[in-house]
């Protein structure tokens, strides 16, 4: 059941024909499946993939899987699980899922933890339904409003379609973070006034094919998605307390996630970067001007004091726009030396009896 990547919406051309075995028919039948070929060529394209990123999921996993592949899709859905390089036990509980259960699951696992945004991509990359909806591995979107995410995509022939919570279980910090992140978001991006950003999305193959076309190795799942659509719903759900753990999302990792958004999606930091050039020259030009004035006027001695205060608020600026400007540069080299995305170590897959 083991195998490399398998090209899902977003089909990759080229390479070595991929290998899985498909489940026990009990004389061992093969199943090869080659690059550029997808399996819709089988007739087992699904409704509905659901793309779960993983990191030390092992508390929340066995009750998350066995909840949503219960879940009464019509026209069948599927799971793709992406393990984010976690340190627990997370890989082994969905290999075990993926033995017993007769149910279309695909484990991802990632060489080492690439953060939520990439593991997301790699997911959509094997996701094959004609809607995926995205969601997170701690149970605070409770699986039964997958069915609800689904339903208003296809009714109102929505490209995406954003969770937004009337009373949302996270911790203070993390609400802050949140809030302030789509408050950026209204700003640097082109995004619908009012919407919120939300990890639990509907998004339609669409989409996926557009978005899954970015290489980059700075991901931010968001601004691709505004970049390629403005067909985009919302959608109120219900949002449970989390039941075990904590957020993977560190203030560390939140600060990674803006600079994503303010770097790699705009370029109205370099816009401001220059407005305040403008401003702190004219300030210096009229502090000069009133310096001199002072000293022919009224024999004032030019003072150490302000003309250090000067000189710090000058070089701490040029190194404010010199680090935004090295920001740009340094992300536009490790792109153009290819640093990866993602990179996958194994790709385990479970396809349900009826398709063999």
């Amino acid at each position: 059941m083991t195998g490399g990547q398998e090209a899902g919406l977003c089909g990759r051309q080229g390479g070595p024909p991929l290998y899985f075995q498909t489940g026990p028919l009990g004389f061992g039948f093969n199943l090869f499946i080659f690059r550029g070929f997808s399996l819709n060529f089988f007739g087992m394209k699904p409704m509905l993939t659901i793309v779960v990123p993983l990191y030390n999921s092992a508390d929340t996993m066995d009750q998350l899987i066995a909840e949503l592949i219960q879940l009464p899709v019509p026209g069948g859905h599927e799971l793709v699980l992406v393990n984010d390089g976690s340190a627990d036990a997370t890989a082994e509980i969905a290999a075990r899922w993926i033995a017993r259960t007769d149910f279309p699951i695909t484990l991802v696992k990632l060489a080492r933890n690439y953060g939520e945004h990439n593991a997301v991509m790699a997911g959509f990359h094997h996701a094959r339904g004609e809607f995926v909806i995205n969601m997170d591995d701690d149970l605070q979107n409770p699986p039964s409003e997958v069915l609800k995410l689904l339903e208003h995509a296809q009714k109102n022939k929505h490209d995406v379609v954003y969770s937004y919570y009337d009373d949302k279980q996270h911790a203070f910090w993390r609400n802050v973070g949140s809030g302030l992140t789509n408050r950026v978001a209204d700003l640097l991006l082109d995004k619908p006034k009012g919407l919120y950003l939300s990890s639990f999305r509907c998004l339609s193959g669409f989409v996926v094919r557009e978005i899954c076309k970015y290489d980059g190795p700075f991901v931010y799942v968001d601004g691709l998605i505004l970049q390629v659509t403005d067909n985009i719903g919302r959608l109120r759900v219900a949002h449970a307390v989390r039941q075990s753990g904590s957020s993977g999302y560190t203030p560390v990792k939140l600060v990674r996630l803006w600079l994503s958004m303010f770097v790699n999606f705009s370029t109205m930091p370099l816009h401001l970067a220059t407005m305040l050039g403008f401003a702190t020259a004219g300030f210096g030009f009229l502090y000069a001007v009133e310096v001199v004035v002072e000293h022919f006027l009224y024999q004032n001695p030019l003072g150490w004091s302000s003309l250090m205060a000067a000189l710090l608020v000058f070089s701490g600026t040029q190194l404010l726009l010199l680090g935004l400007m090295g920001e740009y540069l340094g992300r536009l080299y490790l792109a153009a030396n290819k640093k990866p995305q993602f990179t996958i170590r194994e790709v385990v897959r479970r396809e349900p009896l009826q398709s063999q």
